[in-house]
């Protein structure tokens, strides 16, 4: 199954783009009074159906990487800031247009994004923090 691992990670890489991509376009939706474009059935089952495809990926992924892989704990930073990230998301595009609390939730979804995506691209459960933390 390794031979696959190219194209898994090709398709992981894809879907975590778009995913990001309509995240951003339906948070901003939401920020800017315009929530039920956000809400509407085609964005969210473009959405749920992209999602699926980057979670599938993920799992696939896991399955053809040797267990080696993950003893450096990376994958379970990125899984830790997972539920983060679905909570604030879901809580951004259903708050009031324009309150504090939208814009708190939005922006604490984007940094937990982008913090998986850092800890992945270092492959470091600090991702860019790291540095931070040596002697």
């Amino acid at each position: 199954m390794i031979e696959y691992y190219p194209q898994l990670r090709a398709l992981h890489i894809a879907a975590v783009i778009v995913s990001g991509s309509l995240f951003l376009l339906r948070g901003l939706l939401a920020r800017s009074g315009r929530g039920g474009l956000a809400l509407l059935p085609l964005p969210r089952y473009l959405s749920y159906a992209v999602d699926t495809a980057l979670l599938l990926s993920a799992l696939a992924l896991v399955a053809v990487l040797p267990g080696a892989t993950f003893v450096t704990g990376w994958l379970y930073a990125k899984l830790a800031l997972l539920p983060a990230y679905i909570a604030l998301g879901w809580l951004a595009l259903r708050s009031r247009a324009g309150s504090a609390r939208q814009l708190l939730c939005l922006a604490g979804a984007l940094l937990a994004f982008g913090a998986m995506i850092a800890i992945a691209r270092s492959r470091d459960p600090l991702g860019p923090l790291r540095p931070l933390f040596q002697g």
